[in-house]
């Protein structure tokens, strides 16, 4: 949703996952539209990954001036029942991942002028769900990571904000409903239980993602942007 509506909006989109039959699909529906993108395949919880992911998009444009790490699995168990494996999963896609991201992209942004990092954080990082706590912890890091990165580099002209969306309709908020007691149903009592009655939809996010990235948020940096249908007002 991300990529799409910043092609149609004209930026040139470097399309980033493991998985290149989707990741291709996301480039073909673009350049559909009469946008540019590509598609390079990285594990970002892997740094030489991430490395040539980085060289690849300069080598082929030249430059970044957007970055929006958006990489997140849920890594279900509680912290005596996950795995150690599942765990460092979590860890080094949610949060290592976009560690590694900023570090090799803001060497980029800094050569050419300043630039925009749009983080994909969670309500997660303010309040806990059952057997999530790797998911919960990650997103909570990145809310503090931010705010850090905000303060260390809007001398070069880099604005840093993060998204902080609530339940939205993606694959992966089904997946995590396997973590409840009542997994049929817990999706839609969610949807129902926000204040706007309704699960929200990538759309959502990617416009507010458009924001924060585009000079109408000029005097933004280091915000967390809640986007959830009014979870976290009643919670």
């Amino acid at each position: 949703g991300i990529a799409t509506l910043f092609a149609r909006e004209g930026a040139t989109v470097v399309v980033n996952g493991r998985n290149a039959e989707r990741g291709q699909e996301v480039v073909a529906e673009i350049k559909k539209a009469g946008g540019e993108a590509r598609f390079v395949a990285a594990d970002v919880s892997n740094f030489d990954a991430v490395s040539e992911l980085v060289d690849k998009t300069v080598a082929h444009y030249g430059r970044i001036d957007l970055l929006v790490p958006n990489a997140g699995i849920l890594g279900l168990g509680s912290v005596t029942e996950v795995s150690l494996e599942t765990w460092h999963q979590a860890i080094g896609t949610n949060l290592t991942g976009v560690f590694y991201l900023c570090r090799c992209a803001i060497p980029e942004m800094i050569e050419g002028g300043g630039g925009v990092i749009v983080i994909n954080a969670s309500i997660a990082g303010f309040k806990a769900f059952p057997n999530h706590p790797a998911y919960c912890a990650s997103k909570g890091a990145l809310i503090s990571l931010t705010r850090n990165l905000a303060v260390d580099y809007a001398d070069h002209n880099i604005r840093v904000n993060c998204l902080c969306p609530g339940p939205v309709d993606t694959p992966l908020i089904w997946n995590s409903a396997a973590a409840f007691e009542n997994p049929d149903t817990v999706v839609q009592e969610v949807g129902r239980n926000t204040l706007m009655k309704r699960l929200g939809k990538p759309d959502d996010v990617s416009k507010a993602a458009l924001f924060l990235a585009c000079d109408d948020s000029s005097w933004i940096t280091g915000t967390a942007l809640t986007i959830d249908g009014g979870v976290m007002t009643c919670s």
